[in-house]
């Protein structure tokens, strides 16, 4: 990011996307989408985590740091591709157009992939063009597909439980053993390996489609990556696990804004001095794998690289645990010397930030973000209030996925916090409120500023994403077709080219 640089953008994930089939996907509205944000002068698209989703829906717990969402593929692509017939999809669970329900969607669209991917291994018999096209692919990402498509092979042979379940010989498998599963479940895996074709081909020209007209997309990971995962599975020696593959600590963080009793993530920690003895290959791959795909990459929970909360196992919530130092310098430090000394990475630095992490993220020039909602959680002075701002090197964001929407914050602030937003903002209500924190967003020095499209939409916690700490109905938001009037891309663009984002 160039401190010189001021973008604007939205923060969107493409499962809330509008379409006929239950769930936001990478067919036609994302491209409408794209020419919205064209039409309303806005230069970013910040997506959450695009990666396979596991068990409560999160793209914050996926079953591989690599592998695409396989329910964001656009049935009517798969038409195109010849894959189905239009009268296939006649069954798909009657949705309800502003929320997603995973419970019906997931098996429904599961069993059209599986349809398409048995048209697929005929097709792709006769022909040879396609058939190259896939086995270039299965090369080029074999440094993560094949652990990934024989892990949801396995997975689906044993019913779906939690790889921690399984019998000790798939639990652990040796490299002899992996070979025999690799032929003895063959068809699962190329079936696995199929969607991941399929997702990526949708993703690299809606990503060549944003980028012709000027928009960046924003990518997200998080630090950790799940239990339940290829990744764990098949790399067991670099996180911190017993002889039998459970956890010894897992991660979360202390009492903090969102939590009294902080999160317990329960995700594995890292073994740090297995990573560093391989010159830290998995995360080189890792992040050289996401720039591929993204033009920006936001990492959650940054704090993480220069210190995490290690939590004992088995605990119930996150107060019991302690910080341990991590080698953020070294780990980025491998990073620039096998991907560049300019990284396109934000570093999400919120929650008990020190002078350790803040020098961490300053030394490597990653820009840090800056939330409007914490600014005003009290009536005093707060680095998050715009004219606090100090150096235009970070992300001003009206709220994050972790947020209530800002009218439904606003509505549950105090009274004496709801009228220091009004004052701050020279409003005499909130019915300007979303807008105008936009404004605020859009007129500071940030290099870049990005809002929910819920704020600017003006929705309340009806919109909201996420509610950190509670594992069921979350992620499920979605606007409708209609919300995306030009009267509002008029006053973006023209809040737009006033604040000199355009």
């Amino acid at each position: 990011m160039d401190q010189h640089e001021r973008l604007s953008g939205v923060l969107l994930h493409p499962t809330s996307l509008p379409s006929p089939y239950g769930i936001g996907d990478l067919g036609e509205e994302a491209y409408r989408f794209v020419d919205f944000l064209k039409e309303a002068g806005q230069h970013l698209w910040q997506i959450l985590p695009l990666t396979h989703t596991g068990y409560g829906d999160s793209p914050y717990q996926s079953f591989s740091a690599f592998a695409g969402q396989p329910l964001l593929i656009s049935p009517e692509h798969l038409i195109s591709l010849e894959l189905l017939q239009e009268d296939e999809l006649s069954d798909c669970p009657e949705a309800c157009s502003s929320h997603i329900d995973y419970g019906r969607i997931i098996p429904w669209k599961e069993r059209i992939l599986f349809l398409a991917y048995r048209r697929f291994s005929e097709k792709i018999e006769a022909d040879r063009g396609l058939r190259d096209a896939f086995d270039t692919f299965c090369d080029e990402e074999g440094h993560w597909l094949y652990d990934y498509a024989l892990f949801m092979a396995c997975k689906k042979l044993h019913k779906g439980v939690s790889w921690l379940k399984w019998g000790e010989e798939y639990r652990r498998p040796s490299h002899a053993f992996k070979e025999e599963l690799l032929h003895l479940l063959s068809d699962d895996v190329k079936y696995y390996q199929f969607i991941q074709f399929i997702f990526f081909g949708e993703w690299k020209k809606l990503k060549a489609y944003a980028n012709e007209n000027e928009i960046k997309i924003i990518g997200d990971i998080p630090i950790f990556v799940s239990m339940d995962s290829a990744d764990v599975w098949a790399n067991q020696h670099l996180f911190q696990l017993d002889t039998k593959g459970f956890p010894t600590n897992v991660a979360g963080v202390p009492p903090d804004y969102f939590s009294a009793t902080g999160q317990l993530w329960g995700n594995p920690l890292y073994n740090w001095d297995a990573h560093r003895d391989e010159n830290y290959a998995w995360w080189i791959a890792r992040i050289r794998t996401q720039l591929a795909n993204l033009d920006i990459l936001r990492i959650d929970h940054f704090r993480g690289f220069e210190a995490y909360w290690s939590i004992p196992y088995g605990e119930e919530t996150a107060i019991k645990g302690q910080w341990i130092k991590a080698p953020g310098y070294e780990l980025f430090n491998a990073i620039k010397n096998n991907l560049g000394e300019s990284l396109p990475i934000i570093a999400e630095d919120l929650g008990i930030i020190t002078p350790e992490v803040t020098a961490l993220r300053e030394h490597f020039g990653f820009p840090g973000m800056k939330v409007l909602q914490f600014a005003f959680e009290s009536v005093g002075e707060s680095d998050y209030l715009p004219h606090r701002y100090q150096n235009p090197l970070c992300v001003c964001y009206t709220g994050t996925h972790d947020n209530d929407t800002s009218l439904g914050w606003f509505e549950n602030l105090p009274d004496e916090c709801r009228e220091k937003v009004l004052r701050y903002t020279n409003n005499s209500d909130d019915l300007r409120l979303c807008l105008d924190f936009i404004r605020l967003a859009m007129g500071s020095i940030a290099a870049y500023a990005v809002f929910p499209l819920q704020d600017a939409l003006g929705l309340g916690s009806e919109g909201r994403m996420n509610v950190p700490g509670v594992p069921a109905g979350n992620w499920n938001w979605r606007y409708e077709k209609d919300d995306l009037y030009p009267s509002l891309a008029k006053e973006l663009k023209d809040m737009t080219i006033l604040y000199g984002r355009y």
